[in-house]
């Protein structure tokens, strides 16, 4: 037997078995350890989809792309929002390269569904929904029909670009749209529950926990981190609530208003001040107030101060338009922003005119608006100096009074005037009133 064959032998022998043993051994370790390097952020989605929500987002989703993380998780409990926002976070998630995908855990009812179709997966809850995706205004009345087409066109494009059938989508978003077979006759939204949504193909499964879900993704074992709120971040979604503004500028206006027109400075001027603080203080937060409306508010505060110490009005009126052309630069939505600040002005005015009437007597909120002070001769006010020692005087006129004319007493000649009919040249008369520079006369 020469050596090679020997030396294959061995090889078969000997160094094959252990080599094969030794990656039974070894390669399930190694399984585990490359599941437990995937790195998944959760992110939760709750509450109202507003421009506070998406400035969390952003941040949330940096922090994930910084740590190299393999899968987010966006866990959705929303009932909807606004539409603006909505479809900046649906940009935000189609540009991301990393998997995504949403676990509802309740609802993700109108933009919160349009969120979910932007993500690679969707997984639910057993009682979870996702759908009735209408827009609807602030006041509640469906949106006009501008605003719907663009919108519906938005969740068709949503669903397709993850391959979803677009049908079902535009069922969400149009009332229109007959489907018996989901609950949704003519008039009524689409939405989906576990079951639906897995027949449609717009759930790729049910699990009723985080755990659960992980299981089914195949990431049992990774790492995961979950994303918090900031209390800045909690501050910034719950002050720019469509609900909220009227109400924070009400506020200010009212504690301005009342602050200009009382002494001193007091709890109106606090509260009033607080709350436009507050307001850009938020909004700055969310990434919706930029430094051009910060300077633009300063600026007409100023020229609201100037006004006290200028003439004419001008500067007063100046400041106020830019104090409010800074409220609607802080806006995430013009029409919304004009409708909050209308809403103050008219609250204002409404508390103004109550404050008004309820002060009663005392009234000393009035005091700064009203002048209550009389220039009477009693206080020491006088025009000209009251010669009240010539009261009784007679003379003689020097010139015909008609009324007005001049007379001459003890050689003093003075300016006077009838007591009301025409007195003749050279007729003796008597002073009988002197009020200032008016000086009354009689005939003998």
């Amino acid at each position: 037997m020469n050596a090679d064959r020997r030396k294959r032998i061995a090889f078969l022998v000997f160094v094959l078995p252990v080599t094969l043993v030794f990656m039974l051994l070894v390669s399930p370790v190694n399984a585990e350890e490359n599941a437990s390097e995937k790195i998944v952020h959760v992110i939760p989605i709750e509450n109202e989809v507003e421009k506070g929500l998406e400035a969390f987002l952003n941040r949330a989703v940096k922090e994930a792309e910084a740590e190299n993380a393999d899968h987010i998780i966006f866990e959705i409990d929303t009932p909807g929002g606004a539409v603006a926002a909505a479809e900046q976070i649906g940009e935000l998630f189609q540009n991301l390269d990393i998997e995504t995908t949403s676990y509802i855990v309740n609802r993700a009812l109108s933009a919160g569904s349009y969120l979910a179709l932007n993500t690679d997966n969707i997984y639910m809850k057993p009682q979870a929904t996702m759908g009735a995706s209408g827009v609807i205004n602030q006041d509640g009345s469906a949106a006009d029909k501008k605003a719907q087409s663009a919108w519906l066109s938005a969740m068709k494009s949503a669903a397709e670009s993850k391959g979803r059938d677009p049908q079902y989508a535009a069922a969400m978003a149009d009332s229109s749209i007959d489907m018996p077979e989901y609950a949704a006759g003519e008039g009524k939204y689409l939405t989906l529950g576990p079951s639906s949504a897995e027949e449609v193909g717009y759930s790729n499964g049910t699990v009723d926990s985080r755990e659960a879900l992980l299981k089914a993704l195949e990431l049992e074992g990774a790492t995961v981190s979950v994303a918090e709120l900031t209390i800045s971040e909690h501050v910034a979604r719950f002050i720019t609530n469509p609900v909220v503004v009227p109400i924070l500028l009400s506020l200010a206006s009212i504690g301005i208003m009342m602050e200009l027109f009382s002494p001193g400075f007091g709890i109106p001027g606090i509260v009033g001040g607080l709350s436009l603080i507050l307001f850009f203080y938020g909004h700055v937060v969310a990434g919706l107030a930029g430094m051009e409306a910060i300077i633009l508010l300063v600026l007409g505060v100023g020229l609201i101060v100037a006004e006290f110490f200028l003439p004419g009005g001008i500067a007063g009126i100046t400041g106020v338009a830019a104090v409010i052309g800074s409220l609607i630069m802080s806006g995430q939505d013009i029409g919304q922003m004009a409708m909050s600040i209308s809403i103050a002005i008219l609250v204002t005015i409404i508390a103004a005119v109550i404050l008004f009437k309820s002060m009663g007597g005392n009234r000393s909120f009035l005091r700064r608006m009203v002048l209550t002070d009389q220039t009477s001769s009693e206080q020491g006010y006088v025009s000209t100096e009251n010669r009240l020692e010539l009261i009784g005087l007679e003379g003689k006129t020097l010139t015909p009074l008609r009324p007005a004319g001049s007379a001459i007493f003890d050689d003093e000649r003075l300016d006077v005037v009838s007591e009301g009919g025409f007195i003749e040249k050279d007729k003796l008369v008597k002073i009988i009133k002197v009020e200032g520079a008016r000086i009354v006369v009689r005939e003998i």
